[in-house]
C-alpha cells in the first residue's frame, strides 16, 4: 500500500528513475567483488586472503527520485539463531567441535573459493511492494540518490549520512515532516572513507581510517570546520571503515576490525573496541576497552542498563555456516577470543597457537557471545529503540542491519532484525524488514548497513549499494 502522500511525486519522476536503474545495473555488472573495505583510490576489493561480508564500495552510484511507501503485511519471523548460548557457558553452538573441523578442513582443502555473491539490482518498486514487515508497521523511501548511503546519524531534529566513497557527510531535511526528505546538504566532505559519526550535545564526532574529527552543530545542522583530533588509529587493511559512539561516561568509543581475516595481529589496537576522551587529548593516553572483536561496526548502549552491546563479524572461509556471528556483551577488559576461538569459546581450528601457550588454554579466558546468528550475513549497523512511536515490545529493544552474504551458498541476511531485551537480556534475533534477497537467492535490489532512530520515532536504515534511506513507521 502506498503512503497517502506518496502518489503526488512518484509519477513525474518515474522516467528518470527507470533510466537510472539501467544505467545503475550496468554499473553493477561491471563491478568487481567488493564486499572488503576498500583502500582509497584502489579499489582493490579483496585482500588475498578472501573477501569479508563487510562494507566496500556499491556497485551503483544510487537512483534519483521518490519511491512510495509501502505497508508490510506479513509478520516478520525469527531470523537465523544457530544454538545461541543465553548466558557465558550456555548451550553448545553451531560451532561444535566436529563442524568446526570439518569447515576448517574445507576451507583449506577444498572450499568453493568462486564465492556466491546475488546479483545486485536496482531500486524495483514491485519487489519494494513485497518487502515483509511485521503487522502494524509500513515502510516508504525518505531519501535516494545518496550514492554510498553507510552510517545514519541524528542530533536534534537533524539526520544525516556518511557517504565514504565520496568523502562527505550530508544531512537529510524533511521540512515539511512528511517522512521525505525532499532536500540535502553536504555538511562536511574531503574525507575519504569517512564512516563513522557520534554526537555529544552540541559536538559531532567523525571518524575515517586513521582520524577522528571534532566539530559543532549549528542550529540549522551545519557542522563548524573540522577539526581532527586523532590522527593514528591503525592502518585498515580488510577492515578500514571505524566506527564511534559517545558513552554514558562521556567517553569516545571507536571500533577498529581486524586488518586480515584471520592471523595474529602485530598491532595490538587492531580487533578493538578503543576508548578515548572526547578531546582525543592528550595523545597516546586512549586505551583498548576490549579486544578479541574481529570487526564490530555497530554498537550502542542499551538505554536502561547503559551496558554495551554490539554484532561482530565472523572470519571467511570456513564454510556456509561458520563462524556465527556473534552478539556481544562488552565489557571493558574483556577478550572476545578473535582469532583463536568463535562462538562459544570454540577453537579455530585454521589459526595457529598464540605466541604463548595453547589455542585450548587462551580460548577458556575469552568472554563467550550471548546470541549468535548465522554465518555470513555481515551485521553493520546497531541501534537501541529510545523513543515512543513504536509498540510497547520495541521499546529498549535493538535493531540491526543485516547486508548480505558473499561468500555463501544459499545467500543469506540482506535484512533488518529486532532483537527484543528483557531485564537488560536480548532474548531472540528476529526478521523485522526482509524480501531484499530474491526468493531463489539469485539477486537482492538492497542491502542495508546504517540504522538510527528518526526524530520523530521512526526507524530509517540506508542501502548502501543503491544510495537510499528507507524509512519504517508504526501505523
Amino acid at each position: 500500500m502506498l503512503r497517502p502522500n506518496a502518489a503526488r511525486w512518484l509519477k513525474p519522476r518515474y522516467l528518470l528513475l527507470t533510466t537510472l536503474a539501467i544505467s545503475s545495473l550496468v554499473a553493477a555488472c561491471s563491478d568487481d567483488d567488493d564486499d572488503d573495505d576498500v583502500s582509497t583510490g584502489a579499489r582493490a576489493g579483496h585482500s588475498a586472503q578472501g573477501g569479508d561480508d563487510e562494507g566496500g564500495e556499491p556497485s551503483t552510484g544510487g537512483t534519483t527520485g521518490g519511491i512510495a511507501g509501502s505497508s508490510g503485511s506479513t509478520s516478520g519471523g525469527v531470523g537465523g539463531v544457530g544454538g545461541e548460548p543465553s548466558v557465558p557457558g550456555g548451550a553448545d553452538n553451531a560451532g561444535a567441535a566436529g563442524e568446526a573441523t570439518a569447515g576448517a578442513a574445507g576451507a583449506a582443502d577444498g572450499v568453493d573459493r568462486d564465492a556466491f555473491r546475488p546479483e545486485e539490482l536496482p531500486f524495483d518498486e514491485a519487489a519494494f511492494e513485497d518487502l515483509t514487515l511485521p503487522a502494524g508497521f509500513s515502510i516508504n523511501v525518505y531519501r535516494t540518490g545518496l550514492g554510498q548511503a553507510r552510517m545514519l546519524g541524528v542530533h536534534g531534529e537533524h539526520v544525516y549520512v556518511t557517504q565514504p566513497m565520496q568523502g562527505t557527510v550530508t544531512q537529510l531535511v524533511d521540512e515539511d515532516a512528511d517522512g521525505v526528505a525532499e532536500a540535502t546538504r553536504v555538511v562536511a566532505s574531503d574525507l575519504p572513507l569517512v564512516h563513522g559519526i557520534a554526537f555529544h550535545d552540541d559536538d559531532v564526532f567523525l571518524a575515517n581510517v586513521h582520524s577522528v574529527y571534532h566539530g559543532t552543530v549549528a542550529a540549522d545542522g551545519s557542522f563548524s570546520a573540522l577539526t581532527e583530533i586523532i590522527d593514528d588509529l591503525p592502518d585498515g587493511g580488510q577492515h578500514q571503515y571505524r566506527t564511534l559512539g559517545v558513552g554514558p561516561d562521556e567517553l569516545l568509543y571507536i571500533s577498529v576490525g581486524s586488518d586480515c581475516d584471520a592471523c595474529d595481529e602485530s598491532n595490538p589496537e587492531h580487533a578493538t573496541m578503543l576508548r578515548s576522551t572526547l578531546s582525543g587529548q592528550p595523545a597516546g593516553t586512549r586505551n583498548i576497552f576490549a579486544r578479541g572483536l574481529r570487526n564490530t561496526i555497530g554498537f550502542a548502549w542499551h538505554p536502561e542498563t547503559e551496558a554495551l552491546w554490539g554484532m561482530d563479524q565472523g572470519s571467511d572461509w570456513r564454510g556456509d555456516d561458520l563462524p556465527p556471528e556473534e552478539l556481544n556483551s562488552i565489557v571493558s577488559g574483556r577478550d572476545y577470543g578473535w582469532p583463536y576461538c568463535y562462538g562459544n569459546r570454540q577453537i579455530d581450528p585454521v589459526i595457529q597457537d598464540p605466541p604463548s601457550g595453547s589455542k585450548a588454554a587462551y580460548c577458556v579466558e575469552t568472554t563467550p557471545p550471548v546470541l549468535l546468528n548465522q554465518a555470513h550475513q555481515s551485521p553493520i549497523g546497531f541501534a537501541f529503540y529510545t523513543a515512543d512511536a513504536f509498540p510497547e515490545r520495541y521499546q529498549d529493544g535493538a535493531f540491526i542491519a543485516f547486508r548480505g552474504s558473499w561468500n555463501r551458498k544459499p545467500a543469506t541476511g540482506y535484512r533488518v532484525a529486532f532483537v527484543p531485551y528483557s531485564d537488560g537480556e536480548p532474548q531472540a534475533i528476529e526478521d523485522f524488514v526482509s524480501g531484499f534477497l530474491s526468493d531463489d537467492g539469485a539477486s537482492t535490489f538492497g542491502r542495508p548497513a546504517g540504522l538510527a532512530v528518526a526524530p520523530d520515532g521512526a526507524l530509517l536504515f540506508t542501502d548502501d549499494t543503491n544510495g537510499i534511506v528507507y524509512r519504517v513507521e508504526a501505523d
